[in-house]
């Protein structure tokens, strides 16, 4: 028989498996030799308690037959017939590879193209951006085999539960490579360092199942012919036919706003979010959390989420990577952006977060107004996306040169005063002290100041100087939105053209992507059936 119950035990008991099983047997009164094992369904930490941490185990417990492999449904993926309908996808992050397994389950062939390299190439850019400071417009954390969330922090957590479905996405990770906590943990994570492998996995299937996947395929420009893309052109000379096209582009694949623009297709302005990265010693944030002086060793490195407004304004945490890492993600030379990851094992020395405020059009069009002397079309769909460049362009004048960041104590940053010196930090490309008001528009920097502040009274502990601020969060999520049909799934003025995912502005996160992909594919899909019929 099978039975599933809940228990809440100490971190020491939770890691220990005879000692579950002993809970287990007490809870349901049975002998502990009638046991033959459990799945762990979900999973969660209850730090609530000043006197106790705890954590919450829901499982699924065997009694008197043997354990049973977990349930969790293990895709079959055919081998795609000569004949299959193609699908272009434009794009091979989290979105376009998703999409593209689901076109495969759907019978449909993808055909991915990627501007950036394959992740092992991948590498090789990374490090001379690290080390050098060297940025590669089409090769760096941004761009490149799994997009952005390959070096990302690899989190499956949404709450974005009606777009599709979750336990799907997380099976497919778990199916191709990642450890089985993804399945039941409550803010599950893979790792920075995992995710590589994974995202080969999905390709070399994509590939065994009939499916392509092209790297170093820019796309520069498309045709349209009586309201229906028809072909796209690429950076190499390229061209190629399409009969539907997924564009997956990412936040970040500014030339495809702007060559949208340039051709008249519809566009349009999206509010998002910019600020900073701020990274504490990893100790201070789980003594805060933990209520402790030394982390028990069986809990993890403590995370945080913090909410506040200010002035009407909202500011709040984004993309909290404990045990983790500040990367330089700016896609192209005189920027600086930042954001986080961490490994699998979240065992670095401090932990980061993006911080960052709210950005609305009337208020960038103000600012913009004023830096500029000129007058500002609040109409314009790239008037947010020129906000956003300018706070990164400044950060980089503010900076050391190549990918050194303008960086500032916590405390100093909410003082006006500059920092005499900085902490040790994770950035590699180096730090530089600076006023970041000289970097942050006016409203954003007053913002985070009290932001910081109140944060530091909700978590006693916070707001000290041995945190660091660093220039510029600003890749939080699409500054522009490409409009879609809300049941096809298609442009409004171009047939057969599928806005998807985060640069289409329909998703925020990998999980949220991968489920859009597989939306938008079935659209397809459905699109492809009904012509049959």
């Amino acid at each position: 028989m099978q039975e599933k119950i809940q228990l809440r035990l100490k971190p020491a008991e939770a890691a220990e498996k005879h000692t579950v099983l002993q809970y287990i047997s007490q809870s349901l009164s049975k002998p502990i030799d009638s046991i033959t094992g459990y799945h762990t369904l979900k999973q969660s930490i209850d730090a609530r308690s000043r006197q106790q941490v705890w954590i919450n185990l829901s499982l699924l417990v065997f009694i008197d037959e043997p354990i049973q492999e977990r349930t969790s449904a293990s895709y079959q993926f055919p081998n795609l017939p000569a004949n299959a309908k193609e699908v272009v996808i434009v794009g091979a992050g989290p979105a376009g590879l998703f999409a593209a397994l689901e076109c495969i389950l759907l019978g449909l062939r993808p055909i991915v193209l990627e501007r950036g390299k394959d992740v092992r190439s991948r590498r090789r850019d990374l490090a001379k951006l690290n080390k050098e400071g060297i940025v590669d417009p089409e090769s760096n954390y941004c761009f490149g085999e799994g997009g952005a969330g390959t070096y990302s922090d690899g989190k499956l957590y949404t709450r974005s539960n009606k777009r599709g479905s979750i336990d799907k996405i997380l099976t497919l990770f778990y199916q191709f490579g990642a450890d089985e906590r993804v399945l039941y943990e409550a803010h599950p994570h893979i790792g920075t360092n995992k995710l590589p492998q994974i995202i080969t996995a999905m390709r070399l299937q994509i590939e065994a199942s009939g499916g392509q996947v092209l790297f170093e395929k820019k796309l520069v420009d498309f045709d349209i012919e009586k309201g229906e893309i028809k072909r796209i052109h690429f950076a190499d000379g390229d061209c190629l036919q399409v009969e539907a096209l997924l564009l997956a582009t990412g936040h970040s694949a500014r030339d495809i706003f702007e060559l949208f623009h340039k051709k008249e297709v519809l566009i349009e302005s999206k509010p998002f979010a910019l600020g900073v990265r701020v990274e504490h010693p990893q100790q201070v944030i789980d003594q805060i959390q933990y209520h402790c002086l030394t982390r028990d060793p069986n809990l993890p490195p403590a995370a945080y989420s913090l909410v506040e407004q200010v002035n009407e304004r909202g500011v709040f945490s984004f993309c909290m990577c404990p045990g983790g890492i500040i990367a330089p993600a700016a896609t192209a030379p005189g920027e600086i952006v930042v954001n986080g990851w961490s490994p699998s094992k979240r065992n670095n020395p401090y932990a980061n977060s993006g911080m960052v405020v709210q950005i609305d059009l009337p208020t960038a069009a103000q600012f913009l107004k004023q830096t500029n002397k000129k007058e500002v079309d609040l109409n314009h769909p790239l008037l947010l996306l020129e906000f956003q460049q300018y706070v990164e362009q400044q950060a980089f004048k503010s900076g050391g040169g190549l990918q050194v960041a303008p960086a500032a104590r916590l405390v100093d940053f909410c003082t006006h005063k500059l920092s005499n010196d900085l902490p040790d930090a994770s950035y590699l490309p180096g730090l530089h002290a600076a006023d970041l008001s000289d970097v942050l528009p006016k409203f954003v920097h007053e913002t985070l100041q009290n932001g910081f502040i109140a944060f530091g009274k909700k978590m006693k502990g916070y707001y000290t100087n041995d945190a660091i601020v660093v220039a510029t969060e600003s890749r939080t999520s699409s500054p522009v939105r490409i409009p879609r049909d809300a049941d096809s799934c298609q442009h409004p003025q171009i047939k057969n053209l599928y806005p998807c995912a985060e640069g289409a502005g329909y998703a925020g996160g990998i999980v949220s992507a991968a489920m859009d992909g597989e939306k938008v594919a079935e659209a397809i899909f459905q699109k492809i059936n009904s012509a049959l019929d």
